[in-house]
């Protein structure tokens, strides 16, 4: 199924953050750009090098007025288990989402139900909850946090400057397309 433009379900699940319990909404999410970062499980081999950068390119994140969700299929306290043993997760500054029935995983379909484990998963949602741009990758393909970055960025121009789009690797401030027809057969 094409998720793309599609209103994220309404959900509440709980949050391991900066050392607190705490739950998450859909409301929670609205209002600003989300970035919901599916991930197999806790104490694991690539997990914690995608969380880590992620946590490496958070400012960026922040300054681009999203925030950004893990979320996999391990309760909170998992969740804070890992982050009291591991240095790089123990950094953390954004909500780990804690999903042990797979609703959220369910709902955005990325649930391998034999594993019980989620897919590698991006799902970049506006301040409206819809869609913009979602990834999934198997199991043991690891993504790169700088790329999610680019792509938010390009989802967030294209969404402010609807007459025009972002070609292959653009950046803030690059020159973008104008959609035409004097375009077809030049690029």
């Amino acid at each position: 199924m094409n998720y793309v433009g599609q209103e994220i379900q309404d959900f509440t699940v709980k949050a391991y953050h900066q050392g607190e319990l705490k739950d998450v909404a859909k409301k929670d999410v609205l209002g600003r750009w989300s970035v919901f970062f599916f991930y197999p499980a806790d104490f694991t081999f690539v997990c914690p090098t995608e969380l880590e950068d992620l946590q490496a390119n958070y400012e960026q994140f922040k300054a681009a007025n999203a925030e950004v969700y893990s979320v996999s299929e391990d309760t909170e306290f998992v969740h804070k288990a890992w982050a009291e043993t591991s240095e790089g997760i123990g950094k953390l500054e954004y909500p780990m989402l804690a999903d042990p029935a797979g609703k959220l995983a369910r709902a955005f379909d990325v649930l391998d139900e034999d594993l019980g484990q989620a897919y590698r998963a991006v799902f970049l949602v506006d301040p409206d909850g819809v869609v913009q741009s979602y990834t999934i990758n198997n199991m043991g393909i690891g993504r790169n946090a700088s790329e999610v970055l680019r792509t938010l960025q390009a989802a967030q121009f294209v969404r402010a400057h609807g007459d025009q789009v972002c070609p292959a690797k653009w950046h803030p401030g690059e020159a973008t397309l104008t959609p035409s027809l004097d375009l077809v057969g030049k690029l």
